[in-house]
Parts: structure tokens; sequence; C-alpha cells
């Protein structure tokens, strides 16, 4: 009954900006991490940036300075603002949760969005 939804994909210039969002919903009793990555056609999905539910970052080296990752624990929500986009940026971004959450017990559990299409190219 988790859900994660996200927003925000679409068609970019190279240089310019895109902001993602993920809103996370259902029996949720706490959020351990959320964020984002990624997966290019004929690539394996890669990390792209997560934040705990204590404000802690971590972002890989490909896109370090030019995306900045923020959250809201009492939304239950995570937003990725995307700068200076580049082709090679162009990608099915997938949000990311682990949540403690779940019917009958609880657990920690991993979960994924649909994804949504961001594309980089003029």
């Amino acid at each position: 009954q988790v859900q994660l939804v996200e927003s925000g994909g679409g068609l970019v210039q190279p240089g310019g900006s895109l902001r993602l969002s993920c809103v996370a919903s259902g029996s949720i009793v706490s959020i351990g991490a959320m964020g984002w990555y990624r997966q290019a056609p004929g690539n394996q999905r890669e990390l792209v940036a997560t934040i705990t539910s204590g404000g802690i970052t971590n972002y890989a080296d490909s896109v370090k300075g030019r995306v900045t990752i923020s959250g809201d624990n009492a939304k239950q929500m995570v937003s990725l603002q995307m700068t200076s986009l580049k082709p090679e940026d162009t990608a099915v971004y997938y949000c990311y949760a682990r949540l403690l959450a779940g019917r009958p017990t609880l657990s920690w559990t991993d979960y994924w969005g649909q994804g949504t299409q961001a594309t980089v190219s003029s």
C-alpha cells in the first residue's frame, strides 16, 4: 500500500534545469532515507543522490555541483534540483525510499517509484 509518486520530468535543453519531486504515501511509520536513481538506455541503474531523515546527503560524482537534493519529513517528500544539464543526464529517474512500514508487521523495506523521463536535448 506504500506508493511513491514522482513528478517534474520533461524535455530540457543542454545547460537547462529540471526539478524532480517525489511524495511517499501509505502506512509509513518512519523514513530512513529517500533519493533518486536513474537508468539510461543500455546502462545499469545508478545512484544520483540520497538524503537521510536526519539531512545527511550523498551524491554521485557525476552530478556533484550540479544537483541539490532536499527532503521534508513532515510531507514525506524529496526533491532533486538539477542544473547545468547535459545530454548524458538523459534517463528515467526513479524515486527511492527506505521506509519502516507494512502490515501486519512492520519492517524496513526499499520502495521504488514508477520512474519519470528526463530528456536533455537541443
